[in-house]
């Protein structure tokens, strides 16, 4: 094994663990910060370290002392410590060992050699993400058993039937998908993506399957427990169902996989109905060999943007009465300097590319970076989604959850398959 090959293992592989567990902060302070927006107040913004707020992001870091530093208890009356513990566990490992399969940049190709952009570069694809996505609730059964506990049972209880009620649903979606695609692979599904249909609309599983993306991303609402479909820890009828025995850091961990998981849905729909890591309109072939046209426009675009986003900052991070020497006024123009300078870092990248040789190793890089930002913006135009329906929908009742699930999802999936196979076989 060569060093390059080496190096693109640990590249892939940390990629597929770390940026789950940092968008754990971003997604965190995105609830925060939504929360406030649609409820017409600031969230977050005290906690601070000498000053610096950073937007709200401190206060994460105020809660994960907090939750370290909590006293861990565990009741005399749980009778099965040992799995007590281990269901955070399973919640948390399950949803972050799903998305090593997901696809963040097409195959680089370095010196001959082909390289899958996944943490684990299985074919199984999307199957892979399906098995996990349903032994993920084995940790919130477990939890509620071994809380002892009838708040807890009861959530239990809840999250397994929610389970059954909507991963049929969201496989019958995959079914559609897969008539489509030809193909199990979340990277060949991406490729796929990146044509053009009549010549000028991407081909996105958003264009070609408009219903089964809706009937996918409610399933997906319903397998991370999200608002309005959280009936497993209903507070105003569980209390905190299937975690209520549950502090600090185990408490910390079933959230931090909440969130993760929330990370990785977004990624699967992401994928599988808009364009995954691909640029609209433009696909990896066009990417490499414009590489230079590209970067260039990139250079053009950069200090605009930071010139309008320096002044949004100017304009947010004052106080709301008038303050001699106002400290927000210093903290924004330290931010300002910060973007400033990781500006000129990028034009000093995109001056190297239109230096470099076109359609070399230099412009395959380039564009694989221009795909993983791609990739992460998207993604974090999902978890926004994520947000926006929490923070707007009430909760649903049981059986209203259970009615659309069975008797409105269910059919509409099968009837999606139908209408899907008989398009396919009469345009092929």
């Amino acid at each position: 094994m060569s060093l390059l090959d080496t190096v693109m293992i640990i590249v892939r592989v940390a990629f597929s663990a770390f940026v789950p567990l940092c968008f754990i902060a971003v997604c965190v302070w995105m609830e925060r910060r939504g929360a406030g927006y649609f409820q017409d107040r600031s969230g977050p913004n005290r906690a601070n370290i000498f000053g610096f707020r950073a937007a709200g992001l401190v206060q994460n870091l105020a809660d994960a002392v907090k939750l370290i530093f909590k006293e861990d208890i565990i009741s005399g009356h749980i009778k099965h410590k040992f799995y007590f513990v281990l269901a955070p566990v399973i919640v948390f490992f399950t949803a972050l060992v799903s998305f090593a399969v997901v696809p963040f940049a097409d195959t680089l190709v370095l010196g001959g050699k082909s390289y899958i952009m996944q943490g684990i570069p299985f074919d199984l694809g999307i199957l892979w993400f399906l098995a996990l996505a349903g032994f993920g609730v084995y940790g919130i059964i477990l939890a509620g058993w071994s809380s002892t506990n009838k708040y807890g049972v009861l959530g239990g209880l809840r999250s397994a039937a929610q389970v059954i009620s909507y991963e049929i649903p969201m496989g019958l979606a995959i079914v559609s998908i897969l008539v489509v695609y030809g193909t199990v692979n979340l990277n060949e599904m991406a490729q796929f993506q990146g044509q053009l249909l009549f010549g000028f609309i991407p081909m996105w599983g958003a264009i070609l399957q408009p219903l089964g993306m809706v009937i996918f991303i409610i399933a997906a609402f319903a397998e991370t427990n999200r608002t309005p479909f959280d009936l497993a820890e209903g507070e105003s009828e569980l209390v905190a169902g299937f975690h209520v025995e549950y502090s600090a850091m185990k408490f910390a961990v079933f959230f931090m996989g909440e969130y993760v998981a929330m990370f990785v849905s977004s990624a699967i729909i992401v994928t599988l109905f808009f364009g995954g890591y691909q640029v609209p309109f433009l696909s990896t072939a066009t990417l490499i060999n414009g590489a230079k046209p590209v970067a260039f426009l990139l250079m053009v675009i950069l200090p605009v943007a930071m010139y309008y986003f320096a002044g949004w900052i100017r304009r947010s991070n004052v106080s709301h009465y008038p303050r001699e020497n106002d400290p927000r006024v210093f903290e924004a123009n330290i931010y300002i300097k910060c973007f400033w300078a990781l500006v000129i870092f990028i034009e000093l990248v995109l001056l190297a590319i239109l230096v470099s040789e076109s359609g070399g190793a230099t412009a395959h890089i380039f564009v694989a970076l221009l795909q993983v930002c791609t990739f992460l913006l998207k993604v974090t135009m999902m978890i926004f989604v994520y947000i926006w329906v929490r923070w707007t929908l009430p909760r649903f009742r049981y059986d209203q959850l259970q009615k659309l699930g069975w008797q409105m999802l269910l059919p509409l999936a099968l009837l999606n398959i139908f209408i899907t196979s008989a398009v396919v076989v009469a345009l092929s």
